[in-house]
């Protein structure tokens, strides 16, 4: 997705994403409904930070700091960011408004349904 947004600065915008303190807190509490054994003290530390000027983050700094199995980075030939899919549209929505409309339609078309059949 980054690389279709903006090829030649993926991994800025990646770390801009992901040092929004928007993004750490749903990151946390992804991290938090998934892993059971997720270690909120040592999340405090990154939430404390995000959002703040001087706060810098990279995937693997966060996969690192918090045990993280929502992201893996990887590097060499098959290097690359990948997510898990709610992650995955976290970070869609994030990069492109178009897509949050769409996906908010979406959603209420099929909360609409569902109240229909009900």
């Amino acid at each position: 997705m980054a690389r279709y947004k903006n090829p030649d600065h993926t991994d800025d915008l990646i770390r801009n994403w992901i040092r929004n303190r928007n993004t750490v807190e749903f990151l946390g509490m992804w991290e938090q409904l998934n892993k059971p054994d997720f270690n909120p003290v040592e999340f405090d530390g990154v939430r404390m930070q995000a959002g703040l000027n001087s706060f810098t983050l990279t995937p693997k700094q966060w996969i690192e700091k918090n045990g993280a199995v929502g992201i893996i980075s990887k590097t060499g030939r098959y290097s690359g960011t990948y997510a898990h899919k709610d992650i995955a549209l976290e970070f869609a929505s994030w990069i492109s408004v178009e897509f949050k409309l769409y996906l908010i339609k979406e959603f209420q078309r099929v909360k609409e349904d569902e109240n229909r059949r009900l």
